[in-house]
């Protein structure tokens, strides 16, 4: 008998995670692909579907967003009926989104066996939402598919040690598949009279940065000063955040533009000279595509990155962000991959397969 599996996404880092593990469970049997709608602009969220070949959502709940309690909660609802309408073999989550916990908890509730794609990472902030959604989560799951051999032994310090599997990244996996796409489809660099290595990339949406008014203030203050060209899709949460603020980005070196899909993102991290960002996946992203990251947190849960000199945390430090943007080079050619050998789907489909 074929397994059927429920999988549960939201946010756009998720889109991208599921694109090859989807295509992999539909090799081996039913997958059936809710959308919590938690990612609903169509930047953020249809055009990945569109680019990225997955199938469109079987169900798409439409929660929206909401203060963090009362998206859970709806997503946590709605997500039970698609489980007892379905009757899944088990339910499939990634990452560390208010959706991956919300699928998480129904499917628990319910007895229906959960595993978690990118188990085991910790930042160690627990006033991270997104800290609280990942170690719950794995406290639940039968199947942690862990990225990295940080993943694994923090389970293990956790006690955690039945049904963990390191798979490697899939967002390696996604990465090396789409990049050869985005050369092909993507003319974003013609469209915005870029050339190849002249230009920082900068991402700014996470709520530790855009919901505390000084770290928000530190890292504007630090946008206006860069003296190099930068380009800046700003994500509509941030957009929102700086007019309630009063903030603007006024500094002509910076181009601030809409969201992008995903190929023109991966085209612009490809050919930047360097990325700020406070994203959890364009850190890896910048690794997988050789380009120095500086982080704007003060932790990350992608500890090698740092370990291996390849992405360095700067907070929302205005000098240290200004220093990094200027002076921190990485040599890429003598670091070792730690993040899977790009078959991290196939592990993960042919686990689940030989369980269910």
């Amino acid at each position: 008998m074929q397994m059927k599996v429920v999988t549960v996404v939201g946010a756009r880092p998720q889109f991208i995670k599921a694109a090859p593990v989807s295509r992999k469970l539909r090799e081996k049997g039913t997958e059936v692909l809710v959308h919590t709608g938690q990612h609903y602009d169509k930047s953020m969220s249809d055009v990945f579907f569109e680019e990225l070949n997955i199938p469109a959502p079987d169900y798409h709940l439409g929660v929206g967003s909401k203060s963090h309690g009362a998206q859970t909660g709806e997503m946590l609802a709605k997500v039970e009926e698609v489980l007892l309408a379905e009757k899944p073999d088990c339910l499939l989550v990634y990452g560390d989104t208010n959706s991956t916990l919300a699928g998480a908890l129904a499917a628990a509730k319910l007895h229906i066996p959960v595993a978690h794609v990118e188990a085991g990472l910790r930042s160690f902030n627990r006033r991270m939402p997104e800290e609280i959604n990942r170690v719950l989560t794995d406290h639940v799951s039968r199947w942690l598919f862990c990225p990295t051999e940080t993943a694994v032994r923090h389970l293990k310090n956790e006690g955690i040690t039945d049904g963990v599997h390191l798979t490697g990244d899939v967002m390696m996996d996604a990465v090396l598949y789409n990049r050869q796409l985005a050369d092909e489809k993507s003319n974003v660099l013609d469209r915005l009279g870029l050339s190849s290595r002249s230009y920082v990339l900068v991402t700014l949406h996470r709520a530790e940065n855009t919901d505390v008014p000084e770290r928000l203030e530190g890292i504007v203050r630090a946008l206006n000063q860069l003296s190099v060209p930068a380009v800046l899709p700003l994500h509509p949460r941030t957009r929102g955040k700086l007019a309630q603020t009063g903030l603007t980005i006024d500094n002509p070196n910076v181009r601030v533009i809409e969201p992008v899909g995903y190929l023109d993102m991966l085209q612009l991290e490809s050919h930047a000279k360097k990325i700020l960002t406070d994203s959890g996946g364009v850190q890896k992203e910048a690794f997988f595509v050789s380009v120095p990251c500086i982080t704007m947190r003060d932790e990350t849960e992608w500890t090698e990155t740092v370990e291996l000199g390849c992405n360095i945390l700067v907070g929302a430090d205005t000098d240290k962000i200004l220093d990094a943007v200027e002076r921190f080079e990485v040599d890429f050619s003598s670091i070792a991959p730690v993040f899977g050998d790009g078959h991290a789907a196939d592990h993960i489909a042919e686990r689940l397969s030989a369980d269910l």
